[in-house]
């Protein structure tokens, strides 16, 4: 039931109103995502036969975006990253998973993967650069700096500034709250 309601699309039984006695089912027809089942189509049915019912739960929840990923499933994933049928990015405890970027292009939906996997950390850096750069004259507080990458946590953001400055492309006055980010004085 669950593998069928997936592969359509369609969202997932729902068995609210259960008792210890009776069991109530409900099931609802209505295609949520019809490029998801084109998702499914690209991924081929002799893998898609391979694949279990959690495989298929954790592909909706990465469908519809859920913030997190129930600890069940997570054993899942290394061998939907190894079928190509997601990506892993980042590191630690900031690893995320994605829709593979492949299948996004084959549905022609290239956007939508660069806007779910974001910018890459050069991009990032610069735009972080640029910031900086544009308000030379007053100086950057860290505050600012992370309304440019509102995506990343304030010690993503911090750690991306260090490494620009340990590369010499900007410096900071001050400490803590009161740290101001610059371009780096002329010699």
């Amino acid at each position: 039931m669950f593998e069928s309601a997936i592969r359509q699309s369609k969202p997932l039984p729902d068995f609210d109103g259960s008792a210890s006695h009776e069991v109530r089912l409900m099931l609802a027809g209505t295609v949520q995502d019809p490029t998801f089942i084109r998702f499914l189509e690209r991924v081929g049915e002799e893998r898609l036969r391979s694949f279990s019912t959690h495989d298929f739960l954790v592909l909706d929840v990465l469908r519809r975006h859920q913030a997190a990923l129930p600890p069940a499933l997570e054993t899942r994933l290394p061998g939907l990253v190894e079928a190509g049928v997601v990506e892993r990015h980042g590191r630690g405890r900031g690893v995320r998973y994605i829709l593979s970027r492949g299948l996004y292009a084959a549905l022609g939906h290239r956007g939508t993967y660069t806007r779910e996997r974001g910018l890459d950390r050069e991009t990032n850096k610069e735009l972080l650069l640029k910031h900086v750069r544009d308000h030379e004259a007053d100086g950057s507080p860290l505050r600012d700096l992370r309304q440019v990458l509102p995506a990343l946590t304030a010690s993503q953001v911090q750690r991306l500034l260090q490494e620009l400055r340990d590369e010499d492309r900007i410096r900071v006055e001050g400490t803590r709250r009161w740290a101001l980010w610059y371009l780096p004085k002329p010699l």
